[in-house]
């Protein structure tokens, strides 16, 4: 069972899959603070001066024992914001990686010679020897 498990880890896919989503938690990050600290305060700005971390809609106040109840429907906007911003981002690297897959595609084919080609190289070969 050791021996399985070890060959299941070592496999190419699951070391790139740990890869990803190490990488994709750190971008994800990367993107939280750019929303969080650039793009919403001016987007509040825009807007009329507006914090959407501090938009919610109060259902009961608090009474001094217990704590607000309210829907933060700013954070909501704020993660909705978040989300949309990941996806382009990521939408732009898978554009960007297919046309270079793309590309590298072309030479191969290029390299490739036609079936043509390798029997005329190997009437070639053999009237040499």
């Amino acid at each position: 069972m050791f021996k399985e498990f070890k060959e299941f880890i070592s496999k190419g896919n699951v070391i790139d899959l740990a890869v990803g989503v190490i990488i994709g938690g750190a971008f994800g990050k990367i993107v939280t603070s750019l929303v969080d600290s650039i793009i919403m305060p001016v987007l509040g700005l825009i807007l009329g001066k507006i914090n959407f971390q501090e938009l919610k809609l109060v259902l009961k106040q608090s009474d001094g024992v217990n704590p607000e109840l309210a829907i933060s429907y700013g954070l909501f906007i704020q993660n909705v914001i978040n989300f949309l911003l990941i996806g382009f981002v990521l939408f732009l690297m898978v554009k960007s990686i297919n046309k270079f897959r793309k590309k590298e595609e072309a030479l191969e084919a290029e390299e490739k010679p036609t079936l043509d080609q390798e029997l005329l190289r190997e009437i070639r070969d053999i009237l040499k020897k």
